[in-house]
């Protein structure tokens, strides 16, 4: 990369296909330039966390070269600075790259060389060139996919794990609160047996539980970094031990675990490790739906609806209704996780869309990753703090629904017979009284001995109630 300056508010490039105008306080050079007036599509540019992963990277590469004595010291300490102002996001101006650009991500390897060898060469003695000295023993193949996989790493231990057990531990902090007072539960929406706050809570939180696992599974797999493959995979133009040596520095860099890939050309090729991440986010999503919706029923009414629980005012619910409040938390979740699972469709097509040694939708990938990760993290710690925390149970309305339930008649089972439970249900919804007064009439036992059957706190806690007699089941 050359330039020369002009008079106007441009300066000129050239690359190998010729020269062309670059703004005069960009950073970058000819091919970013090229990439700017190619991809005028979203106008949205690579995520940040991309962008950190990258300078990451070329700053890891440049010591690593060092070492291997194929870089002098002083370019591979300018450009180790230069990469470095770039992983902590002070050029984030000058990555205007489209997300959607050519497939392999060369456009946004080259924004990196670029900028990062304008910066060392104003800051150093020598010219440092973007290919022959931040792009040494790489190429756009194995750079972009090692950058997608660092920096989802990064986001999800960073970020996305800490929200999902700060959501878990105030799930659990909250339903300790409620482990004794008891609801009706619900099948099909429709009135059950009864359980505790304290068990309903401690399903989303095992739920949650069960994403954090596979999230953490996911990674000993996103870790592998291909970087050291280059152009195809056979490591054309990279010490054969570039790339192990890259991956123990960043993960020095980064206190994250990182390691070479042990094969190159599957990390090139394929984007298999993304995609089942992205399904451990969608499967995420799917969890904290189940949670925000759970809420917004549990919430509903207050007076027409559940009105089991009373969510955190945030804010008023109507622009025409006066004192309406709605669950608004819950109800961003939900959109939230739509998002992340149409993410995963995205990305389940993108990692199909490779040809022989190359996958030609990185970026897409590298963008829905960390979004859905960004989305996901940030919805988990709202639920948490200003929704699930705050919940108060509306007691009265919990024991009003919960004395009528007919159907804890279930519990009778083994005294009477599932035929005779069956038409005490029906009678009491019929005349909409108290399972324990038709329980009385219909079976003539003393109340001494229906009561304790069917109290819903000792049902709650499962097992058999009675003894065998009327038969049935």
């Amino acid at each position: 990369m050359t330039s020369k300056k002009t008079a106007g508010r441009t300066r000129v490039e050239h690359d190998s296909m010729g020269e062309l105008q670059v703004p005069a306080e960009a950073l970058w050079g000819a091919q970013t330039q090229r990439a700017v007036q190619n991809f005028p599509i979203s106008g949205r540019p690579m995520p940040r966390g991309f962008i950190r992963a990258l300078g990451l990277v070329k700053a890891a590469a440049a010591e690593v070269n060092a070492g291997l004595g194929l870089l002098s010291k002083g370019v591979a300490k300018a450009v180790q600075t230069a990469a470095n102002e770039v992983a902590r996001g002070e050029h984030d101006a000058h990555f205007p790259i489209d997300i959607y650009q050519t497939g392999s991500g060369t456009s946004s390897n080259m924004n990196a060389n670029e900028v990062i060898a304008t910066l060392a060469s104003r800051a150093g003695k020598a010219q440092v060139h973007p290919n022959d000295h931040v792009n040494l023993g790489q190429s756009s193949n194995d750079v972009i996919p090692t950058a997608i996989r660092v920096a989802a790493q990064l986001a999800a231990v960073e970020d996305l794990l800490p929200a999902i057990r700060h959501l878990r531990k105030t799930v659990d902090a909250k339903g300790r609160a409620l482990g004794k007072v008891v609801k009706t539960g619900r099948t099909h929406l429709m009135d059950a047996m009864p359980l505790t706050f304290g068990q309903e809570f401690s399903a989303w939180s095992a739920q949650l539980a069960s994403a954090q696992a596979r999230i953490e599974d996911t990674l000993k797999r996103v870790r592998r970094l291909p970087l050291g493959g280059t152009a195809i995979g056979t490591g054309i133009n990279a010490d054969p031990r570039f790339g192990a040596r890259v991956a123990k520095a960043l993960s020095a860099a980064t206190g994250t675990r990182f390691e070479s890939a042990a094969n190159k050309f599957e990390g090139l090729a394929a984007q298999d490790d993304a995609v089942e991440l992205s399904g451990q986010l969608s499967a995420l999503a799917v969890a904290l739906t189940k949670i925000a919706n759970d809420l917004r029923w549990m919430n509903s009414g207050p007076l027409a609806g559940l009105g089991e629980v009373e969510l955190p005012a945030l804010q008023p619910g109507s622009s025409i209704m006066p004192g309406k409040v709605n669950p608004v938390i819950p109800e961003a979740t939900v959109m939230v996780c739509a998002q992340v699972m149409g993410y995963h469709t995205a990305v389940t097509v993108a990692g199909q869309t490779g040809n022989f040694q190359l996958n030609v939708t990185l970026p897409l990938i590298a963008h829905n990753l960390l979004d859905a990760m960004q989305l996901l993290s940030n919805v988990s710690r709202l639920l948490a703090d200003d929704c699930i925390a705050g919940l108060k149970v509306r007691e009265a309305r919990v024991k009003e629904a919960l004395d009528r339930n007919p159907i804890l008649v279930t519990a009778l089972n083994p005294v009477i017979g599932y035929e005779k439970g069956a038409a005490i249900a029906k009678q009491a919804y019929k005349q909409n009284r108290p399972v324990l007064e038709v329980a009385r009439e219909i079976t003539g036992l003393p109340e001494k001995t229906l009561k304790p059957l069917l109290d819903p706190a000792v049902l709650a806690k499962g097992g058999i109630h009675g003894k065998a007699g009327g038969g049935g089941g």
